[in-house]
């Protein structure tokens, strides 16, 4: 399958033709029958679905990657923010502790537990980002990846895989060993 000209994931380029190895001493043992050089069925599109749909369910895909990558830095932003109000408690803590009280009250009443958006502690953020845009997401991905390509995943990464591969070689089978 050349998915070459549908850009899958951006950069990621495709198009190395499948090369085979000369040494033979870099060729997995029996390769030319090893399981391992065939691809496993849920990598594979169902009979009659094209490359176009391939790489459009591949790029819808890529997007939902994204949006996991931005949620995990929201998850950061929440982590980092909370161990800040934590560690500004401390400080107020110190600063009473070293005779300090007007600071220490100040810092207590203006900024300890404050919200950080209006209303919202970061927790607040990161579950209406899940609920609002987060979980829509990943069911629109889902229902798209099962009605077009039979819920299969990954297919135009493991197409990419296969153009990208040495076949034959070590460390370059389809699948590994604990799959067939």
């Amino acid at each position: 399958m050349d998915l070459s000209r549908a850009g899958v994931h951006g950069s990621l380029r495709l198009g190395r033709n499948n090369r085979t190895m000369s040494d033979e001493n870099t060729r997995a043992p029996g390769a030319d029958d090893d399981q391992r050089e065939r691809r496993s069925a849920e990598h594979l599109p169902p009979e009659g679905v094209d490359e176009a749909t391939v790489a459009a369910v591949g790029k819808l895909t890529e997007a939902l990657e994204m949006v996991d990558q931005a949620r995990g830095l929201l998850y950061s932003f929440h982590r980092l923010t909370g161990a800040a109000d934590l560690a500004l408690g401390e400080a107020s803590d110190a600063l009473r502790d070293a005779g300090h009280d007007e600071l220490a009250d100040r810092l207590d009443s203006e900024l300890v537990g404050r919200n950080v958006i209006e209303g919202r502690w970061t927790f607040q953020i990161v579950e209406d980002y899940d609920d609002t845009y987060w979980e829509p997401f990943r069911a629109a991905e889902r229902d798209v990846r099962e009605q077009l390509v039979a819920g299969r995943r990954h297919l135009a990464e493991a197409a990419m895989k296969e153009d990208r591969r040495t076949h034959g070689a070590r460390h370059h089978e389809a699948r590994p060993v604990d799959e067939i």
